[in-house]
């Protein structure tokens, strides 16, 4: 039968997914769900996820833990800065399930956190790392810190084996945020302020962090590190743009704005934060993830996003590969 994955966050993007191609692959997983789903063969309701969820039903027999609920990153102003909120489930929530997993007899635990960790930009010239001292910025970036640290905490108490994955924003299929926002305005033919931007973002696809998480299950040597896992190429934004026009068939219409301009409309507008995540540089250095763990991600940016969009694929790699 092999290992038992357990799988938090079942519902979300990431999660249901995750789930999907774990099942495809032929492993047993089970479902660690806040309300019922009804769609995973094994499934189990924790409820609310907090320093009180009792994880040790849904636990028993479950060999890895893969956790992808969290109280996500938002946009709204007020739900950002409520640290409390987001340190009940990310970091609170986050520690409660560790030392339930080591008490229940679970061997690793693989935490999603975030490359906003790290912090919000990082020039081609000086790429976001995984040694780099954490810089977040916002409270859903603290909360997420916060969790890493209790879990390495944990780990050394109990024996536990941690696994820390910090994706950039991740593409695919009901993705939300900017990534839908960028390809709503593509669809709808609407002209966009970018083509004067020469900034690099980096980012993922959901079936290359997919194949990321499962390289991780698999691997001895991921325990006890953070791991930065991105898609091989990092575009502008103007670029961006250019890969959802030709995913979806239709012409880019990029309009070169100057950016002090587009900086002083955001200011006037309240926009700034978000003009930044489209604006700025956010580059990281996937090197050790590579040549230490051994992962490259199997499919490339063009194709991650034409999968996010529903064209036809082009002869990829099956992410999330059962590995020998």
């Amino acid at each position: 039968m092999g290992i038992c994955i357990g799988v938090t966050g079942a519902s979300g993007l990431v999660g249901q997914g995750l789930c999907q191609s774990l099942m495809a692959q032929g492993r047993p997983v089970r479902a660690l769900t806040r309300q019922r789903l009804g769609e995973p063969p094994d499934e189990v309701v924790v409820g609310d996820i907090n320093a009180n969820t009792h994880w040790r039903t849904a636990l028993r027999g479950v060999d890895v833990v893969i956790h992808c609920a969290a109280r996500v990153h938002v946009m709204d102003r007020a739900a950002q800065a409520d640290l409390a909120a987001f340190r009940e489930v990310n970091t609170h929530g986050t520690a409660r399930l560790a030392e339930e997993a080591a008490a229940t007899g679970v061997g690793r635990l693989i935490f999603l956190s975030s490359i906003k960790v790290n912090g919000e930009c990082a020039s081609p010239r000086a790429p976001f790392r995984a040694e780099d001292p954490p810089r977040p910025a916002d409270a859903y970036a603290r909360s997420k810190a916060e969790a890493e640290s209790r879990l390495w905490t944990i780990a050394e108490k109990t024996g536990l084996e941690v696994v820390v994955i910090r994706p950039p924003l991740v593409h695919g299929a009901g993705a939300g945020g900017n990534m839908a926002t960028l390809l709503s305005a593509v669809r709808r033919g609407l002209p966009l302020p970018f083509a004067a931007c020469n900034n690099r973002r980096s980012l993922i696809g959901l079936d290359n962090l997919i194949d990321g998480i499962c390289h991780c299950i698999d691997t001895p040597a991921a325990a006890g590190h953070v791991w930065l896992m991105r898609d091989a190429q990092m575009p502008s934004t103007p670029d961006l743009v250019r890969y959802l026009a030709a995913a979806l068939g239709r012409s880019p219409r990029l309009l070169p704005v100057p950016l002090p301009v587009l900086q002083a409309v955001a200011t006037v507008t309240g926009q700034s934060q978000r003009l930044r995540r489209l604006t700025d540089s956010l580059c990281m250095d996937t090197a050790d993830t590579q040549a230490a763990l051994g992962w490259q991600p199997p499919l490339s940016l063009e194709e991650g996003l034409r999968r996010m969009v529903g064209a036809p694929a082009c002869g990829a790699t099956n992410p999330g590969q059962a590995r020998s």
